[in-house]
């Protein structure tokens, strides 16, 4: 599920968003700690940023460059500032796109779709899942983080695609194995071990070695 960060310090206006981006399936959150800006979006990795102007502590411009050093995740400025040089300022500090307030929620969710678009290169309704700014095409069998991309396995894809269908829990090894044999995938303990260990170095390639994790009786997760 594609995650939203958004950065507003008006809570209704903040709610507001989150509320209309779960109607179409993203997974949205709102900034309440706005000294932390940037440890929270380190922390949440997500695809697309909306970014306020005025904000407590430090404006909108300063979160969007400190942003910027470190990823070039879409971000879309919504703001009551109309002024030509705050577009202009928006825009050269590293936004992708600019709202003015008061805005339409379906003029919102038409620009983040048309966004998504064009940054990941996928249609809403094909089955791309995502863990942190990876992205799995299942389709393609591929992984892709930024501009990089990697091709799978059939098997490879088989056991991601269920690991990213189960983000933030643990799948077990019976699961994975039967999930392949249904698959026709004849896969058995030792060689369930092999593919995760291929993966984990294929995610290294990714700089993302730590993706995939095991516990024990407990299975691999993401």
């Amino acid at each position: 599920m594609i995650k939203i960060m958004i950065v507003e310090d008006d809570q209704t206006i903040a709610e507001s968003l989150k509320l209309e981006l779960e109607k179409w399936q993203y997974e949205a959150f709102y900034i309440k700690n706005f000294q932390s800006v940037l440890e929270t979006f380190t922390t949440e990795q997500p695809q697309l940023v909306l970014m306020d102007i005025n904000l407590p502590a430090f404006n909108g411009y300063h979160w969007t460059q400190e942003i910027r050093r470190r990823s070039d995740v879409p971000i879309i400025f919504i703001s009551s500032r109309t002024d030509d040089m705050d577009m202009v300022m928006a825009i050269q500090m590293g936004a992708d796109d600019f709202i003015q307030k008061p805005f339409s929620l379906t003029v919102v969710i038409a620009k983040i779709q048309a966004m998504l678009r064009r940054t990941y290169d996928y249609a809403e309704n094909e089955n791309y899942l995502t863990v942190e700014d990876v992205i799995l095409k299942p389709a393609e069998s591929s992984i892709t983080l930024g501009d990089q991309s990697i091709e799978l396995t059939k098997n490879e894809t088989q056991i991601l695609e269920l690991l990213f269908r189960n983000k933030g829990t643990f799948v077990t090894r019976e699961t994975i194995i039967t999930r392949l044999w249904e698959n026709e995938s004849f896969i058995d303990d030792n060689t369930l071990a092999v593919n995760i260990s291929r993966l984990r170095k294929k995610f290294k390639e990714l700089e993302k070695e730590n993706l995939i994790k095991t516990k024990k009786g407990a299975g691999y997760g993401v």
